[in-house]
């Protein structure tokens, strides 16, 4: 059975990983990332860091649909360093995740396959060392009701355990929900009957 489209595996905080080759060492971080953005934030930050580093080469992994990705390698031979670094994000299932591998040149060169093992292996130690965890994609709704309809209202939410935000209780109340995009459309059903009109106002 496929997963639902609004459910997605990430990793909970940033890892490390390391693996050292005839004098190079790489070093990999994996964060978990939600845009290009914050992506680009990251990477500025790591190549300040590591400024005396030849190489910061990374991939990265967007939305739980898997359709956006992208790799590079910051100078190294084409295909030997991005291309691996994603391979390893895709082989896990993840997403809304980017991987750097920073390289500190040993003095002798490792070849193509010798870079190309190199990168997936620093990756790999990375993402061993993350904790994985299920996120899903939700989305925001605006409620509003008549004060007569509050306690119908409150029922729905009670029921499907959500919990208001920033809500105004008065002759004319409203309040905010957000819910994974899956389960919204039986929310918004039962919250019309409850006497509510709905609009689902971010994503």
């Amino acid at each position: 059975m496929d997963s639902p489209t609004d459910m997605y595996h990430t990793i909970e905080q940033p890892s490390q990983g390391l693996y050292k080759e005839k004098g190079s060492k790489f070093i990999a971080f994996a964060y978990p990332v939600y845009s290009e953005d914050e992506i680009k934030i990251r990477l500025d930050a790591l190549k300040k860091e590591y400024f005396d580093a030849r190489h910061h080469c990374y991939a990265w992994r967007l939305g739980a649909d898997l359709l956006r990705f992208r790799s590079n390698d910051d100078g190294e031979p084409s295909g030997t360093a991005g291309k691996p670094i994603l391979g390893q994000i895709q082989s896990t299932g993840l997403t809304n995740i980017l991987i750097i591998v920073i390289r500190y040149f040993g003095g002798i060169k490792l070849g193509t396959s010798g870079l190309i093992h190199a990168y997936k292996t620093a990756a790999q130690d990375a993402l061993q060392t993350a904790t994985y965890v299920q996120r899903f994609v939700t989305d925001t709704i605006q409620v509003e009701f008549d004060y007569a309809c509050l306690n119908d209202v409150m029922k729905v939410l009670k029921d499907a355990q959500l919990n208001p935000e920033k809500p105004v209780f008065d002759l004319n109340c409203h309040l905010y929900l957000t819910e994974r995009q899956s389960l919204i459309p039986a929310i918004l059903l039962k919250l019309k009957d409850a006497g509510a009109s709905c609009q689902v106002i971010s994503a």
